[in-house]
């Protein structure tokens, strides 16, 4: 998952993990949620994440 992470945002990568509780599993790109295990009731197929990473900065303002 960190290297198609990097591949979508190159050096604007930054990661950081928070322990939760209960199985919680959420991503963020830019604040912006891509990804919840509660919601979605599975972990992310491959490449997932990163096609959701690279939508969120295509879509970012300049």
């Amino acid at each position: 998952m960190v290297a198609e992470l990097k591949a979508a945002l190159g050096d604007d990568l930054r990661i950081e993990l928070v322990e939760g509780a209960r199985g919680i599993f959420d991503v963020f790109v830019a604040n912006e949620r891509v990804f919840s295990k509660h919601e979605q009731h599975r972990f992310p197929e491959p490449g997932e994440i990163g096609e959701a990473a690279a939508r969120v900065r295509r879509n970012a303002p300049a």
